[in-house]
């Protein structure tokens, strides 16, 4: 692969991880603790709008592209080896680590959200929060704490190309 396409692929993958990661980080610092100072039928609605609105194509092409272009970045540096590729290395295991806790925790969180159906007063709210809120506020920090350092260990292959 030639270098200026390997450097506009890191590039692209330090993007795309950078922008996840301030998504996961303003739900842990912003998002989560505002709704956790509301009632439950605010909770549960205004999650549920936003586990739908969230399926699009701009988060989709960001929290799938980083990680196949990382994945690409490595196939792009396999040859020239060292601290690049070791940094790479790790920015793909965040990222696997971050797809996988998405996958097999947030998602069935956000699922079991929206098949508690409407909040016009026939569910039982509180009780939906309860199995919803702290779960996914933990596992969303484990996904934070992934992507943050799939981007950090980006940067670090910016740095050492």
């Amino acid at each position: 692969m030639p270098e200026p396409i390997r450097i506009a692929v890191l590039a692209g993958a330090t993007l795309s991880t950078g922008l996840v990661a301030g998504l996961f980080f303003a739900y842990a610092c912003s998002v989560m603790p505002g709704l956790a100072a509301t009632d439950d039928r605010t909770l549960v609605g205004t999650m549920q709008s936003i586990n739908r609105k969230i399926l699009n194509g701009w988060f989709l092409s960001m929290f799938l592209g980083g990680p196949l272009l990382v994945a690409l970045a490595v196939a792009g540096y396999f040859r020239a080896g060292g601290a690049v590729l070791v940094w790479l290395v790790a920015a793909l295991v965040g990222h696997l680590v971050t797809f996988g806790v998405t996958m097999r925790c947030n998602v069935p969180l956000n699922n079991q959200l929206d098949a508690a159906g409407s909040v016009d007063g026939t569910t039982d709210l509180a009780a939906v929060r309860q199995r919803f809120e702290a779960p996914w506020v933990r596992w969303n920090l484990v996904r934070t704490i992934s992507s943050v350092a799939a981007f950090v260990c980006l940067i670090g292959a910016l740095l050492a190309r």
